[in-house]
This record gives C-alpha cells, structure tokens and sequence, in this order.
C-alpha cells in the first residue's frame, strides 16, 4: 500500500513536517518494502492563499491509501476527503517511524481537521 507523508525532506530520516500545506515535499512511501517517490511541494511554500488545497489536490491525483501529517486544515482536509483518502494528524517523528506507526495499526484518522486556515 503506499501512503504519502508530508516530509522536511527527502528520505525516510526526515522529520514528518507538522504542516500539510506548506510541507517542504511529500514522501509516497509503499509500506510493505518502504520504497519511496519524493514529491516537491516547493511551488506551495511561499504561496499567500490556497497552500493546503493545492497540496491536496497534488496528493490526491497520486491516489494514496492515506496521508500522513502534523497539522491540516479544514480547506485540505475537505479536499483529501472528498477524493476518499483518511488523513492522520498529530504525526511527528520521522517519516520511517510514522509509516511504521501506521502499518502496526497505531495511528488514528482524523475525523475534523486540526488546524485553522492559513496556519
């Protein structure tokens, strides 16, 4: 299965990044051989409005099983959503040890986003 997981940077040693929008990049990581494809979220970091939706909407054309983040708000978390992809909030560490944390069942989705809009 692979999951995405917003990363600082651009292998399983990074720390998960807290922000979902405005994420240096996100990891596509296959949980079962922890195979990684690195996904720039570079034209989102300075953006002034729409961070989290355009993040979103990148993340959900790759059709991951789930997203792994810190912090996501509520524009993006509608996005994800809607295209029928649980997202994990409250996830820290790094991204090897979060997908580890996912693929033994001890991460919960999220029901609500967890951070307000333009965080």
């Amino acid at each position: 299965m692979k999951i995405a997981v917003s990363s600082t940077g651009k292998d399983l040693d990074a720390q998960v990044d807290p922000r979902f929008g405005r994420a240096a990049s996100f990891l596509i990581v296959d949980t079962e051989t922890l195979a990684f494809q690195v996904v720039s979220n570079s034209q989102n970091l300075q953006a002034a409005q729409g961070a989290g939706v355009q993040a979103a909407s990148l993340i959900a054309r790759m059709k991951p099983a789930a997203v792994l983040t810190g912090h996501c708000g509520p524009k993006a978390f509608h996005v994800l959503q809607a295209a029928g992809i649980p997202v994990y909030t409250g996830v820290s560490g790094t991204v090897k040890e979060a997908v580890a944390r996912f693929t033994k069942g001890e991460l919960t989705p999220s029901t609500t986003p967890n951070a307000e809009g333009h965080w």
